[in-house]
């Protein structure tokens, strides 16, 4: 039997989270298709940037289609014995918005540059509204992290 460690605080879980968004690279995003409901979940790369996670991916995937659809997203990050679930409103970035500095920016995170393929990239800025982080059973009561766009914890 696996011994489970003391539950964290939730000042601590919040700590380890922002680290985890400054320090992965990749995110599973899962979307819906909003005429079927049908779920399509896909990893994607991902720089975290002024609070939001900024994620690209061909134009003609079901996850581009779903989140230009719906503007609805969930992102699971970590394992799932050290998970942060983040739920969020997306949109899609323009060109002025995605100015040189940001791609590069991305590029830089992710080792990954949508601008010099010859495929139509999007990207996308998700703006969390409900973030949650556990590792074990002791950690479910005091999850949530974020609700609303706004987090519980202070730093």
């Amino acid at each position: 039997m696996t011994e489970v460690a003391p539950a964290r605080s939730a000042k601590q879980r919040k700590q380890d989270t922002l680290a985890r968004l400054e320090r992965d690279v990749d995110v599973w995003v899962a979307t819906a298709d909003p005429r079927t409901g049908t779920p399509y979940m896909m990893p994607l790369s991902f720089l975290w940037h002024d609070g939001t996670l900024i994620v690209s991916t061909r134009a003609s995937n079901p996850v581009a289609r779903n989140l230009v659809a719906t503007g609805r997203v969930h992102l699971g990050l970590g394992r799932t014995r050290d998970v942060v679930h983040i739920e969020g409103a997306t949109e899609v970035l323009t060109d002025d918005e995605l100015t040189p500095a940001l791609g590069d920016a991305f590029a830089e995170k992710t080792g990954f540059d949508p601008r010099t393929l010859s495929a139509p990239y999007l990207y996308f800025r998700v703006h969390p509204s409900r973030v949650q982080a556990w590792r074990e059973v002791n950690e479910l009561d005091e999850r949530d992290l974020m609700r609303d766009g706004v987090w519980l914890i202070e730093d």
